[in-house]
C-alpha cells in the first residue's frame, strides 16, 4: 500500500500545527524513511487550496528522459524519482547500502508509475565510485539527460571549537566533492537540452550557526552551480540549484537534536515542507518549462525572504 494513502484527509497544517508539534523522533545516520513515525514524509501529494492534499498532476514534461538521482532512496530524492517517473522519466538512484530498504520502496513506486528504476548502492565519497555511477547509468539507461546531485549529510555542532577536523573533511567529502565528480564524469555524455540540478539549502543564505560545515558545503554548491552554468550555457546544458528550507525527511530525525526538531517549523508558513513540495522544483528545472533559466537557485523554504 502507498504509505501516503492514510494522509490524504490530513493536510500539512494538520500534520504540523506548530513548531512545537513536530514529532520528536531520532534515528541513527543515515536515517530511513520506513522508520519515520506519523506523519510520514509525502512524496507525490501536493498541498491543496483547502489545506488538504491533492495528487500530483503530471503532464508528460519528461517523456523519455533518463536521470541519475543521488540520495534517491528517500526524502527529496525519492519524491524527485517518483515525480520524474510520473512525468515520463526513468532513473538510476544512488544511495548507501544501509538504505536498501528505502531504495527498494522507491524502485517499487517508480515502477508503479510505469517507468524503469535501477538501483546503485555505493559511497559517493570515492571518485572511482562516482565514475561507476555514470558508467552504470549509461549501461542501464542507455544515456543520461538529467543529473540530480541530491545526496548529503549533516551533523549539528554548536561551536567551531567542538567541530573537529575529521567531521569538517568528511562533510565536504560527502556534500560537495561528489557534485564535482559526478558533473565532470556526466558532462561528456550530455547534450543540448540536458540539465544538472544540485540540491543546496537555505542555510548558506541565513548563515546557520549550528551546521557550520554543512552550511559551508551548501554555499559551495551554490557557487559551483553558478560557475558551471556559465561554462555550459553555450552548449545548451543548463545548471541550476534548489535550496530547500525545513523539509520533513529522514535526515531530520537522524541528524538533529531534540531541541532543533522542536523548533523545526520556524518559518513564516509555520510548518515544515514535504519532499513533494521540493520535488516539483526539480521537475520544473529538468523540463523545458525552465528553458531560459540557468545558474539560478529556487527557494522552497516556507516563505523565508532571502537576498542573493
Amino acid at each position: 500500500m502507498n504509505p501516503e494513502t492514510h494522509q490524504s484527509s490530513r493536510g500539512p497544517q494538520d500534520q504540523f500545527k506548530s513548531g512545537h508539534e513536530v514529532p520528536v523522533q531520532q534515528q541513527k545516520k543515515p536515517g530511513l524513511q520506513s522508520e519515520i513515525e506519523d506523519p510520514k514524509p509525502v512524496s507525490t501529494k501536493i498541498p491543496s487550496e483547502d489545506q488538504g492534499y491533492q495528487s500530483y498532476k503530471a503532464a508528460g514534461k519528461l517523456t523519455g528522459k533518463k536521470a541519475i538521482i543521488t540520495g534517491g532512496d528517500s526524502g527529496i530524492g525519492r519524491a524527485v524519482a517518483i515525480l520524474y517517473a510520473l512525468e515520463g522519466a526513468s532513473s538510476l538512484i544512488v544511495y548507501l547500502p544501509e538504505e536498501e530498504e528505502d531504495a527498494q520502496e522507491t524502485k517499487k513506486r517508480v515502477e508503479e508509475a510505469g517507468q524503469k528504476c535501477f538501483l546503485f548502492a555505493t559511497d559517493l565519497r570515492s571518485k572511482e565510485n562516482c565514475k561507476k555511477v555514470v558508467e552504470t547509468a549509461l549501461e542501464k539507461l542507455g544515456g543520461i539527460d538529467i543529473l540530480v546531485n541530491n545526496a548529503g549529510t549533516q551533523t549539528m555542532i554548536e561551536d567551531i571549537k567542538d567541530l573537529d577536523e575529521e567531521q569538517w573533511e568528511s562533510t565536504f567529502d560527502t556534500n560537495i566533492h561528489p557534485v564535482y565528480y559526478l558533473s565532470k564524469y556526466t558532462l561528456p555524455h550530455l547534450k543540448s537540452g540536458s540539465t544538472i540540478i544540485n540540491c543546496a539549502s537555505v542555510n548558506p543564505y541565513i548563515g546557520r550557526p549550528d551546521l557550520l560545515d554543512y552550511t559551508s558545503t551548501k554555499g559551495a554548491i551554490v557557487a559551483f552551480t553558478r560557475g558551471l552554468s556559465n561554462q555550459q550555457c553555450s552548449k545548451g546544458i543548463r545548471v541550476n540549484a534548489v535550496c530547500p528550507g525545513p523539509i520533513w525527511t529522514p535526515l531530520i530525525p537522524a541528524t538533529m537534536t531534540t531541541k532543533a526538531i522542536e523548533q523545526f517549523s520556524g518559518v513564516p508558513m509555520g510548518r515544515p515542507g514535504q519532499p513533494s513540495e521540493v520535488a516539483t522544483c526539480f521537475v520544473f528545472l529538468a523540463s523545458q518549462d525552465s528553458s531560459y533559466i540557468s545558474g539560478q537557485s529556487l527557494h522552497p523554504n516556507g516563505g523565508v525572504v532571502l537576498n542573493g
